[in-house]
């Protein structure tokens, strides 16, 4: 009887152990997302399905130096993206300064970027987000201010980095793309995670995602 229970005590150890190790790796490790209601998808760097999995589309921008900026820019990058535009009263002041505090974060780390961009492109133009990034302190090295094709942006916004949270929606390029989450891109381009940009809480955990997000690298 003795010796069943020692059996048994090791049994029971060793399952409290392997589901300490499933929470632990779970915990060191993001998700993956591939449409709007974010659901997480857990999965191995070496998975198959990883070789067919969304991810964020070519694209072709200009950056508040007049440079071009496309995916190429943000090789081996984790970058992390936002929506917003120079002229706007609400949200946008407080995220660009969410950005600025991940800006400092990052500053010397050359494998993280920023990406900021213009709803608004028609009247965005280069010039205006010069002075825009002039007066919020903005590292070029660091941060692309992008314009561009209002039609590229917004199905960059809608449909590949899944910003607007109303779901079953139908929206064109007429209806104004305005949001305030940000989210996190890896190396491979996938999303990684999704934050409300203008919350102290949410920015924090931000920060220690892409310290995690590093440690696939």
């Amino acid at each position: 009887m003795k010796k069943y229970s020692v059996l048994l005590l090791i049994l029971i150890t060793l399952i409290s152990c392997k589901n300490k190790e499933d929470k632990i790796s779970k915990m060191a490790a993001l998700p993956y997302y591939s449409e709007a209601s974010f659901t997480p998808h857990w999965l191995a760097l070496d998975s198959e399905v990883l070789q067919t999995f969304h991810k964020i589309k070519d694209f072709s921008l200009t950056n508040q130096n007049g440079e071009t900026v496309t995916q190429k820019t943000f090789n081996d990058k984790i970058y992390i993206t936002d929506f917003f535009f120079t002229t706007c009263p609400g949200i946008c002041p407080k995220m660009t300064a969410n950005m600025s505090i991940l800006q400092d974060e990052f500053l010397n780390n050359d494998s993280i970027m920023l990406l900021s961009h213009s709803v608004t492109p028609e009247t965005d133009s280069v010039s205006v987000l010069k002075q825009y990034a002039d007066k919020k302190g903005v590292n070029s090295d660091k941060w692309h201010l992008v314009t561009g094709e209002r039609k590229t942006i917004y199905d960059l916004g809608r449909h590949f980095y899944f910003v607007e949270e109303d779901l079953g929606e139908m929206k064109t390029d007429d209806d104004f793309l305005h949001t305030e989450n940000f989210v996190l891109i890896d190396t491979n381009k996938h999303i990684r995670g999704i934050y409300n940009g203008v919350n102290a809480t949410a920015i924090q955990q931000l920060i220690d995602d892409v310290k995690t997000l590093k440690l696939e690298n």
